[in-house]
């Protein structure tokens, strides 16, 4: 698989985060908080679309190798154990008949150390890092709500430039479907999937899991 033209297209997407975020931060500087070696957002429970678990992935690999990437994919196995645990808790709170607003919240207090996140507390792969760290510290909207950094000096009931995260992800999807579309998936609903930085680690993104080669059949079926 050739990658690279999605992989353009997110990053031209992760610069326009960027650049959203500069702007946010010299409008308001007083508000935004972020500074080296503040890892407030490294431990906050976010997922990855395809596109981004791909990219993720590919410059995890290129970067890290023998003792130093067995290590970390030990960590991404810890802090992945310790979200399933977590979703499989919000998933039986819903059965339960707890509203979505309340667990999404409740999740939204739970704090997991990225497996990214040196012992510096400084990411390993910072200029390849996801759109939701780069927006992190900057007013959000998730499902019309507004968020932001708790470190934030952001007010509430005041009007902010705000970055729409269902867009972001909406436009995430489409290059994820453009992707499976051209290789031909058997199984194009791997748009709509969603995972966590430490699975987008732990993955072996083959022919099989893109639904793709001669056990593409399979893949679809399940």
């Amino acid at each position: 698989m050739d990658l690279a033209p999605y992989f353009m297209k997110y990053e031209a997407l992760s610069q326009a985060a960027d650049q959203v975020f500069e702007r946010v931060k010299a409008q308001f500087p007083e508000c935004v908080q972020c500074k080296e070696e503040c890892a407030d957002c490294c431990h906050a429970l976010f997922d990855l679309t395809l596109i981004e678990a791909l990219y993720l992935n590919e410059k995890f690999q290129a970067k890290f190798s023998g003792e130093t990437r067995d290590a970390m994919l030990e960590k991404a196995n810890r802090a992945d154990r310790t979200i399933h645990k977590l979703k499989r808790g919000a998933y039986h709170d819903l059965q339960a008949g707890k509203s979505e607003d309340e667990i999404l919240m409740a999740l939204g207090d739970e704090r997991v150390r990225c497996p990214l996140l040196n012992g510096r507390d400084m990411c390993e792969l910072y200029d390849h890092r996801p759109i939701t760290c780069r927006l992190y510290g900057i007013p959000t909207s998730i499902g019309g709500k507004g968020r932001t950094c708790s470190l934030s000096k952001f007010e509430g009931g005041k009007q902010y430039p705000t970055a729409d995260i269902d867009k972001i992800h909406g436009r995430l999807q489409e290059i994820s479907a453009e992707l499976l579309r051209d290789i031909k998936s058997a199984n194009i609903k791997l748009a709509d999937i969603l995972m966590p930085l430490s699975m987008a680690l732990l993955t072996v993104f083959d022919d099989s899991f893109m639904g793709i080669g001669e056990n593409s059949s399979e893949k679809e079926s399940t």
